[in-house]
């Protein structure tokens, strides 16, 4: 699977008031609930109770839904930056700890520059039957790769990336890397994998494009 974007509107990132102790403060009230979001996602989709009893939850759940939505901010949660400078992605679709459909993948990075992630994938991930589908393979890389490309902090976006699938991805525990294999002026260029117990089952390369508004 090969797919590029471009795009030349300026990222918005929101400055919050927030100390160290703020964003550990916040994060201890919404990780919690985030992951409970995810096993109601996969309650629903494994349970065979009545149906009496899913159309009563279904209320409840309702009833749940309109409290969170008592205040709310309007549009997506975007970038914020703390007091210090620190990044706070939580609607991120992979690692967003807000976001109930991020696996979540948590990433770390080692001395050589590899970004690399352990992590788990159920049901919500489904595709062939027992299996990922792919692409969430391909949003989980795309999302490695590019951290892969900023090691300095410095966003760099998506220009392209090729996906190659070389055999089925079970469902279950996984293990992901990215690391940046070269650059040529405001390209970077990197590579990665998703492998499970038996080896590879997904390569990844992707080309970074530095955004103009970083250029200088």
């Amino acid at each position: 699977m090969t797919a590029s974007c471009s795009s030349s509107r300026v990222l918005e990132f929101t400055a919050e008031d927030w100390s160290g102790e703020d964003v550990t403060r916040l994060r201890a009230a919404y990780e919690p609930l985030t992951e409970s979001v995810r096993a109601l996602v996969d309650a629903v989709i494994r349970t065979e109770v009545p149906l009496q009893t899913v159309a009563e939850v279904q209320r409840d759940i309702d009833a749940v839904v309109q409290r969170l939505r008592e205040h709310q901010i309007s549009g997506s949660f975007g970038v914020r930056t703390t007091r210090s400078g620190e990044s706070v992605s939580w609607g991120n679709a992979v690692v967003g700890i807000r976001n109930a459909l991020a696996p979540p993948v948590v990433t770390h990075r080692d001395e050589s520059g590899l970004v690399w992630a352990d992590f788990e994938l159920g049901a919500a991930y489904e595709g062939p039957p027992g299996h990922v589908h792919g692409g969430v393979s391909a949003l989980i890389l795309d999302h490695l790769l590019g951290e892969a490309a900023s090691p300095d902090r410095k966003p760099r976006f998506t220009g392209s990336i090729t996906v190659r699938y070389l055999r089925a991805t079970r469902l279950g525990r996984l293990h992901a890397e990215a690391i940046r294999t070269r650059a040529d002026g405001v390209k970077v260029f990197c590579a990665g994998t998703i492998r499970d117990d038996d080896g590879i089952t997904v390569e990844a390369e992707g080309v970074f494009i530095t955004p103009r508004w970083l250029r200088e």
